[in-house]
């Protein structure tokens, strides 16, 4: 079989840093919650520390939902300070020149779509392949209009509707229904990178704020990053995984101070950023709170001014009286952000670390367009390493999504949510902070998992074996195996598997049967034949 390279893990495991939750006082006030008068308990944090109380099945609401806006206090410019500042890193030697206007062989336009989506649709490897490269790049990277779904809508095993605010997994579903039917794959793959860069957890988080924020990472997919670090650092979700909503003037929490740092901006471990400057940050991002409603959960994420610590912070080795603004803003003017960002985004597109003349480039790309998504992932999949290097694991979801998008099947069963567990990916639930470990996407715990996946996806479309069957009785090897492929989504697969699966066909059949046998095992053989294509390494990498 080919050599399999998984994508180059991209952080450190970290341990959750999660503090409890701080006691707070309670009163009950008459106020509206969503257009209507209630008598809700709205709780102020004091500094005695215990458990916060249990989230309720909160209300559904638009995924779209996000807070009101607050009014901010105003930043201040950033000042030379006396304490230290980072270094530069080294700056990578050289550069490199996109190659210009390009043909694209039917294996790169595959994998193009693989890894800047969730695979082929039938047909979709021809058409791709004749546009050339520069084009087939523009219609993924610069989409014309909103996303549209394509295909019947999502429904549970009864045929019902999913309820993604409300029941197990189906957010889960949800969103796996995007990934098969959208027609701008790339803007979802995006929402993806995004949900394991800056990762929550429905374990923590409940489910309208998971899903709005899913609807911020689509929004930003492709726009500019420097907009995204800041939505996403007052994005309610956020504030809640990582404890904004218990972080004040005169008892600031450090979680998302250091992980904005640590895993979204800057990198651990490399000369960045001190234990002050996470203590000094934490302090710009006080000022956020949150009432608790029973029935609904937390609700009326706001910017209070008075929890906010207005002193002189000194970051990075510069001072001034920053707010949450100012900190981001900061990150991305440290200069080991342009590195950290380049090389993390080409870790989910390729799985060998970029040269030095290419990281080079892709820096100079992101800064001279103002911190930009797009400019990068055009270079990127221009690369060869991109189009023509080793090839990568699919994460479990990306397999599962182009296997449905591949047979023509879509999201018609609540298994999908369940065998999640099995192939190491749930989606709204990463592990941990740092996102999943995409070097455990294939190992004997989670490969069970895949093979799971493959056999309820190919089940309805099994050849159906019991007697009298109506299967050819003449089939020979090549014949069998050139349908199965072609049942599967048409995958290509190397030389060396091709003659095994080919082996196998030829070998798998009794040397003597009857008249009933002779139709009977050929279908047997059939569908033995789907699952080990789909399962195998070519299927299973890009």
């Amino acid at each position: 079989m080919p050599t399999v390279h998984a994508a180059k893990k991209k952080r450190k495991p970290v341990k959750k840093k999660h503090a409890t939750a701080p006691k707070r006082t309670c009163k009950v006030v008459t106020k509206k919650v969503h257009g209507k008068k209630k008598r809700v308990k709205v709780c102020t944090p004091v500094k005695a520390k215990k458990k916060k109380p249990a989230v309720r099945k909160p209300a559904a609401q638009p995924v779209g939902y996000k807070p009101t806006a607050p009014a901010f206090p105003p930043s201040t410019p950033i000042s030379p300070g006396s304490g230290p500042s980072p270094n530069p890193p080294a700056a990578p030697g050289g550069s490199w020149t996109p190659p210009a206007a390009q043909p694209m062989s039917a294996r790169q336009a595959e994998r193009l779509l693989w890894r800047a989506g969730f695979g082929p649709k039938p047909g979709d490897v021809a058409r791709f392949a004749a546009m050339g490269l520069d084009a087939a790049i523009a219609e993924l990277v610069h989409p014309v209009g909103e996303p549209t779904l394509v295909g019947p809508a999502p429904h549970d095993d009864a045929g019902v509707a999913l309820q993604p605010y409300d029941l197990y997994g189906h957010d889960h579903l949800w969103w796996l229904d995007r990934m098969v039917r959208s027609n701008q794959p790339l803007v979802e793959r995006m929402a993806l990178v995004w949900h394991d860069w800056f990762a929550c957890s429905r374990d923590k988080v409940q489910a309208d704020l998971m899903l709005g924020q899913n609807a911020l990472f689509r929004r930003a997919a492709l726009g500019s990053f420097a907009n995204l670090l800041r939505d996403i650092t007052v994005d309610p979700a956020m504030l809640v995984f990582l404890d904004g909503i218990d972080n004040r003037k005169g008892s600031p929490n450090e979680n998302y101070a250091r992980e904005v740092m640590e895993l979204f901006t800057l990198g651990a471990d490399r000369g960045a950023y001190t234990e002050n400057d996470i203590r000094q940050a934490a302090k710009a991002l006080t000022g956020w709170r949150v009432d608790y409603v029973d029935g609904i959960g937390f609700t009326n994420f706001r910017f209070d001014n008075s929890y906010h610590d207005t002193t002189v912070k000194t970051v990075f080795g510069k001072a001034g009286n920053y707010s949450w603004q100012d900190l981001c803003q900061l990150c991305l003017e440290n200069p080991y952000h342009a590195s950290f960002f380049v090389t993390k985004l080409w870790s989910y597109f390729v799985p060998v670390p970029p040269d030095q003349p290419t990281q080079a480039t892709l820096q100079a790309a992101y800064v001279n367009s103002g911190y930009q998504v797009a400019p990068v992932l055009e270079l990127i999949f221009r690369h060869p390493t991109f189009l023509d290097g080793p090839a990568m694991v699919k994460p479990p979801v990306v397999a599962n999504a182009g296997l449905l998008r591949g047979i023509g099947r879509f999201v018609d069963t609540d298994d999908w949510a369940y065998l999640s567990g099995e192939t190491g990916q749930t989606l709204f639930y990463p592990p941990n902070v740092a996102g999943w470990d995409d070097e455990r996407w294939m190992d004997t715990s989670t490969w069970r998992g895949r093979w799971h996946v493959t056999g309820v996806a190919l089940q309805p479309t099994q050849v159906p074996t019991g007697a009298p069957s109506s299967y050819s009785d003449v089939e020979d090897g090549a014949t069998a195996v050139a349908a199965a492929i072609a049942a599967v989504g048409n995958p290509t697969l190397t030389a060396e598997t091709a003659t095994k699966v080919k082996a196998f066909a030829d070998t798998a059949l009794p040397g003597t049967m009857n008249a009933t046998q002779k139709r009977t095992y050929r279908a047997m053989r059939q569908n033995a034949l789907r699952l080990l294509i789909a399962t195998s390494a070519d299927a299973q990498t890009c």
